[in-house]
């Protein structure tokens, strides 16, 4: 395929699925040549065959970001085979269990660092020394609005992901000498289910749309869009800064009060006016949320 990637070498971490197998797809719709990079042989297998028959020059290699052997064989390998590295996307993660911070395990923590962060910083110390060979290169860091704002028991993943936003800046000024862009990217909330293996249908209700200011949840071609523009020429004033794609989410004040609730309520069973009854029935207080109380468990029970 021809675009503004055309001759370019890319590496996509975690490629298999999710984001990463959105991104892997977009840079070969490109023109890029991709090296899909994950620890998960048959998806990744997988993932090597759809995109072929896609019109995409892809290769899949085994790789656990967080073994430096591993990494190192993933550098090696793209290079015998495609003569180079000028694109890097350090997408590979893992999410967290979401247990409290009392029954946390040093083992869980450093599982998490060590393939979040870590493996970020492998990867570029490697694929960062090909592309100076070639006078230059992109690296593109997946962090998560995660990095800025947090729901409770997240510690090991908000850590990992803040720890690349800054590691993107540092690597940014480290690398500008040998022409290397560095630049990260941080998700809310994005669907993935069809870009999982085996794709799935979402699950999504209507308030998980509504309660974006972009009026929907993400998708991982949002993500890929993104960043086949800040691995282009496009883009080569940019470097060292992270962009959030969240539909608006970050910037978005919320207060819980009635009307929350209730046009909460009624967004996610379309029924707008049971949700202005209810509005009605949280500001009235007193007796009828008593009775309110006692209707729902009648009915529960009935």
């Amino acid at each position: 395929m021809s675009g503004r990637l055309s001759g370019k070498v890319a590496i996509v971490t975690g490629g298999a699925r999710g984001i990463g197998a959105a991104v892997a797809y977009k840079l070969g719709l490109e023109g890029a040549k991709v090296v899909i990079a994950d620890v998960h042989e048959e998806a990744g297998k997988w993932r090597e065959g759809w995109l072929r028959s896609n019109g995409v020059d892809a290769f899949f290699i085994k790789t656990d970001v967080s073994i430096e052997s591993d990494v190192k064989n993933m550098v090696n390998e793209t290079v015998k085979r495609f003569g180079g590295v000028d694109i890097l996307i350090n997408n590979a993660g893992i999410g967290f269990s979401g247990k409290s911070i009392f029954e946390q395990t040093l083992d869980e923590w450093n599982r998490v660092i060590s393939i979040n962060l870590t493996g970020v910083w492998l990867c570029s110390k490697y694929a960062g020394q090909e592309m100076a060979k070639r006078g230059g290169g992109v690296i593109v860091n997946i962090a998560s609005t995660r990095a800025f704002q947090s729901e409770p028991n997240t510690e090991p993943y908000s850590a990992s992901k803040g720890g690349i936003v800054a590691l993107t800046h540092s690597l940014a000024i480290s690398l500008s000498k040998y022409k290397i862009r560095v630049v990260s990217v941080a998700p809310g909330w994005i669907d993935t289910s069809e870009w999982q293996y085996p794709p799935r249908k979402p699950s999504l209700n209507p308030l998980d749309h509504a309660q974006h200011p972009a009026g929907r949840v993400g998708n991982p071609m949002d993500v890929a869009n993104l960043i086949a523009f800040l691995v282009s020429d496009e883009a080569s004033w940019i470097t060292g800064v992270n962009f959030t794609i969240d539909g608006g989410m970050t910037v978005k004040m919320i207060y819980m009060d009635p009307d929350v609730l209730g046009n909460s309520i009624g967004t996610m069973v379309q029924d707008p006016e049971l949700g202005d009854l209810i509005i009605r029935v949280l500001m009235s207080g007193g007796a009828k949320l008593t009775e309110l109380k006692r209707m729902i468990k009648t009915m529960l029970n009935s």
